[in-house]
């Protein structure tokens, strides 16, 4: 019985092999009756569903999965210079209105970044996100007592005497210098066992702040709430990330109470070219 549950429409497929020409674990073969995996070497798939997106005709299905269910690709990516505009013109937002995110754009957001690319396909990164401004406020509570707890017992770490200032900050002026205001956080987190936790992390969260702009959603990569985690272990346990997790990194996000209308300008990248 098959476990992958490779399948071909014949009245569909048109023979050209391209399912097998690009199937990276080489293993469909080209057969008179269409393209074909042999049961022994099912268990080197490395389910990635390239052979699903490149046919032309949608006539090949793997792991259960309808092709038509797919997005077409083809006449609906964005254009190059949207692309540059949206990689360039990405701003890091610490002005947030005080409002929650509808559940939809929160879900969506998760499905796309999702969709990032892991290593060897691992497919394990772990999104923790906090999507209530109520439950937000909350965690703040706790990671500025935790940080107000370590300054009166002189354990801040050395060079992260500065977190003193945050409870006082918060206390006095509601100045979030922690979590700059926003009402949603998004922890990304993997097995430490999987092949690059934390390349992984990165990438997922690199594609959910790129596509969170075009969704009108402000990001900010919040180094200093990941030195926080790391301070305070008990935060990871109140978010309810396993033990056995790497995290990656931590970015707070919302409704933008401000608006870049241009790009900046940066000076030349530092590239070197090698010649062999």
């Amino acid at each position: 019985m098959s476990t992958i549950k490779f399948k071909v429409n014949k009245e569909k497929c048109t023979l050209c092999g391209k399912c097998a020409a690009d199937c990276p674990a080489n293993i469909i073969a080209m057969t008179d009756n269409g393209p074909a995996i042999a049961q022994d070497q099912e268990k080197f798939c490395y389910k990635c569903e390239h052979c699903l997106a490149i046919c032309p005709t949608a006539a090949v299905s793997i792991l259960g999965l309808d092709p038509l269910n797919s997005m077409p690709v083809l006449g609906a990516l964005p254009s190059a210079m949207q692309m540059e505009a949206l990689i360039k013109g990405r701003r890091s937002v610490r002005r947030y209105r005080d409002e929650d995110l509808d559940p939809e754009t929160v879900q969506l957001l998760l499905d796309v970044a999702w969709h990032a690319p892991t290593g060897k396909n691992d497919r394990q990164v772990r999104l923790t996100v906090i999507d209530k401004k109520e439950t937000l406020a909350k965690f703040r509570l706790q990671a500025l007592a935790g940080i107000d707890r370590l300054a009166a017992a002189g354990k801040l770490p050395p060079g992260m005497e500065k977190f003193a200032d945050f409870p006082k900050l918060w206390a006095t002026k509601k100045v979030d210098i922690l979590f700059r205001g926003a009402p949603h956080l998004l922890v990304t987190s993997a097995p430490k066992t999987s092949p690059c936790p934390t390349a992984d992390c990165f990438i997922a969260m690199s594609y959910f702040e790129l596509f969170a702009q075009t969704q009108g959603v402000g990001t900010v990569w919040d180094g200093l709430l990941k030195w926080t985690m790391d301070m305070l272990p008990e935060l990871q346990k109140t978010l309810g990330i396993p033990e056995d997790h790497q995290i990656g990194y931590a970015m707070v996000f919302g409704k933008p109470a401000v608006r870049y209308v241009r790009t900046v300008q940066h000076k030349p990248a530092s590239i070197v070219r090698v010649s062999l």
